[in-house]
């Protein structure tokens, strides 16, 4: 999941007096699950993750996690599961039999949707690729496999361990365990990198038809090795150059950008990652893993979890590492933050319902962002226009005092 900055210091204009109101209908939940393990740290990576050892435990951590889910439960007692996310580290690092106590566990906890998606995160290097037919018989319908590139010399430079033919082998081998639903992840401004390496690993995922391509380009983030020892990356103009060539040569193949980095076939958007964007609620569980809830009386809750796994492991330790009430004067860019990210924006409508704060709270820094061209002149929806989506830090400016 991607964390979002804070805004405890920002207040937005007019949200401080606006009453909030009971939430007439709570917005549809979904289930995060953080595996904290890899086989190797990569230089660019700040999300969460930890060098595995060489037996992984497993059947502690699983017992953990559903401890940890029964302390959340409280707080979503009569709702149901609309999708789950296994995210990481590398989450296919666990065997089947484990991952199949896990979802037998939360299920019983807490019922799932008819149509409940279910993602694994998983690399597709051979030994996680043995397991995709098992995977598949546990229910999980969709994978997110981590490719980042197809050439060699990229791979080595992003310190990844597989290689460009596994890479490819993943996909076919995601399709033979009968799943009709996965994504590829994919970077650009890598290293030295071209315009023309950077279409060519485009065209190989486009031929590879999976039905969902997260396509972002890299950027150096603190406390990674790449921040400290940064690489010799693209200029801007070659960045842009990349950016709007594969941005046409993924539309022309129907992958459609409905985020602003992620591009799908007709119908196949991932669902949880929709939820997350548009303000719906989820649970987090896991080390480290980030969670929000809404309550009926319009209280809006984020939570975060004990960070490291060891000690998230401590008995004597405490899963919730802590949790913050979102004020009036933070929900605004708490939810536009969100929502804004998507390339079709949201319904007007839905900033009331998941909010529970009147539409007239953001009128005059609407009328600003429409009046510079950053937001779309549209009453009834939240949208960027494209120039808002280049620019979505100064629309975000906007809407503060």
């Amino acid at each position: 999941m991607t964390d979002s900055p804070s805004a405890s210091s920002l207040i937005i204009g007019g949200a401080a007096s606006s009453p909030r109101a009971p939430l007439p209908t709570l917005p549809p939940l979904a289930l995060y699950i953080h595996i904290p393990w890899c086989v190797r740290k990569c230089p660019y990576c700040d999300f969460n993750s930890h060098t595995a050892s060489p037996v992984l435990p497993e059947q502690e951590y699983v017992d953990a996690l559903l401890a940890d889910l029964d302390q959340d439960l409280h707080a979503v007692y009569g709702r149901e599961i609309s999708s789950i996310f296994f995210g990481g580290g590398t989450p296919s690092l666990f065997s089947a039999e484990a991952l199949g106590r896990l979802l037998e566990g939360v299920e019983q906890r807490i019922p799932f949707a008819r149509d409940i998606e279910i993602t694994l995160e998983a690399n597709p290097g051979t030994f996680e690729q043995e397991k995709f037919v098992a995977y598949r018989k546990l229910g999980i319908n969709r994978l997110s496999i981590g490719i980042q590139s197809f050439q060699q010399e990229k791979l080595k430079a992003l310190g990844r361990i597989h290689n460009g033919d596994e890479a490819v082998r993943a996909a076919g081998m995601a399709r033979q365990a009968g799943f009709d639903n996965f994504n590829l992840d994919l970077m650009h401004g890598l290293p030295d990198q071209s315009l023309e390496d950077a279409l060519s690993d485009l065209r190989q995922a486009i031929a590879l038809n999976p039905t969902h391509i997260s396509w972002y380009q890299l950027t150096l983030e603190p406390n990674t090795v790449f921040w400290n020892q940064p690489p010799v990356l693209p200029e801007d103009d070659t960045l842009w150059d990349i950016q709007e060539a594969g941005q046409a040569l993924l539309a022309e193949h129907g992958y459609a950008q409905y985020e602003v980095s992620a591009y799908a076939q007709a119908g196949r958007p991932a669902r949880h990652n929709l939820n997350y964007w548009s303000f719906g609620d989820f649970i987090g569980i896991g080390a480290g893993a980030h969670g929000k809830l809404s309550h009926p009386d319009g209280r809006i809750v984020r939570t975060w979890k004990t960070r490291l796994p060891k000690d998230y492991l401590n008995p004597a330790k405490s899963f919730q590492a802590g949790e913050k009430a979102l004020t009036n004067d933070e929900m605004p860019f708490e939810f536009l933050m969100n929502a804004l990210r998507l390339t079709a924006g949201v319904e007007s409508r839905l900033y009331p319902e998941r909010t529970g704060l009147s539409l007239e709270s953001l009128a005059e820094g609407r009328s600003a962002a429409e009046q510079s061209g950053l937001l779309q002149v549209e009453p009834s929806r939240l949208a960027a226009t494209e120039r808002g989506q280049l620019f979505l830090n100064d629309l975000l400016q906007q809407f503060l005092n």
